[in-house]
């Protein structure tokens, strides 16, 4: 008999709804976080906004900058300030082959979604590159056109 895998634990926080909309995603991968223990309290609450946050390199490492992670109250003063650059936790090559795509192709790295896997605080971070503005109507459209289908295959 085989041994069964150990079930992995996810507790999504937030996700960007709005990245899907804005940006053509080529790929995606999982980073650590580094974070405060007060920030690490507000996110077991819940309470974060992924809307305008993109990495960044600097110097050699990656940091994720516009994510709004509000103080935890009973921190005091103790707590963070809420939008501090985070550190994201990669392998060196990783973060070396991610900077070049950053620089050399015009791509953006954009936070898809947070959450705690396994106790631990990781972002899903998305290798993206802008769309046009005709291109976000044409998708508007292509959603547009498979509601009405879904429709019509309903009234059936």
């Amino acid at each position: 008999m085989k041994p069964k895998a150990p079930k992995t634990t996810l507790r999504k926080i937030a996700e960007n709804r709005q990245a899907h909309f804005f940006y053509e995603i080529e790929d995606s991968l999982e980073a650590g976080l580094e974070l405060l223990g007060s920030e690490v309290k507000s996110l077991r609450e819940g309470k974060v906004s992924l809307a305008e946050g993109y990495a960044a390199p600097r110097g050699e490492a990656l940091y994720l900058y516009k994510i709004h992670i509000p103080p935890y109250k009973p921190a005091g003063l103790f707590g963070h300030e809420p939008l501090r650059p985070r550190r994201l936790l990669l392998h060196r090559r990783e973060i070396e082959k991610l900077s070049s795509k950053v620089r050399e192709r015009g791509l953006t790295l954009v936070p898809l979604s947070l959450y705690f896997k396994e106790g631990w605080a990781k972002v899903q971070l998305g290798l993206c590159l802008g769309k046009k503005h005709s291109d976000r109507r044409e998708s508007v459209k292509e959603r547009q056109v498979q509601r009405e289908m879904a429709a019509a295959l309903r009234r059936r």
